[in-house]
This record gives C-alpha cells, sequence and structure tokens, in this order.
C-alpha cells in the first residue's frame, strides 16, 4: 500500500512559520511535519474531549 499525504496549502503569517521552523528544528523535523505533528495533536484532544470523528472515503 503506498504511503500517500494529498498537498494542502496553509496560508499563515510569516512569524506564525518562523516559529513552526523553529519548533521544528528543536524537535529535529521539517517544518511541514513539525504542522502535521501539532495538528496530529490538536485532533487527538478534540475527540478526546468529543469522541472520535468519522471520516466517509470519497467516492471516485
Amino acid at each position: 500500500m503506498p504511503n500517500y499525504f494529498s498537498p494542502f496549502s496553509l496560508r499563515v503569517s510569516e512569524e506564525m512559520i518562523g516559529k513552526i521552523k523553529i519548533i521544528a528544528a528543536k524537535n529535529h523535523r521539517s517544518a511541514n511535519k513539525e504542522m502535521e505533528v501539532a495538528l496530529e495533536r490538536y485532533i487527538a484532544a478534540y475527540e478526546q474531549e468529543h469522541g472520535p470523528i468519522e471520516v466517509k472515503k470519497e467516492e471516485p
């Protein structure tokens, strides 16, 4: 099974990107991976409070 991630553009301030890059470097990650980890933690916290989120797969 191929490992495929959907590309996604995100518009954020230069200051926020700069801070993410600093945090990422300290964690030995790319900025992209740092944002992915942050989103995973945000989703986990949300689901902890509100229950699992069910995502329906799109049909071709």
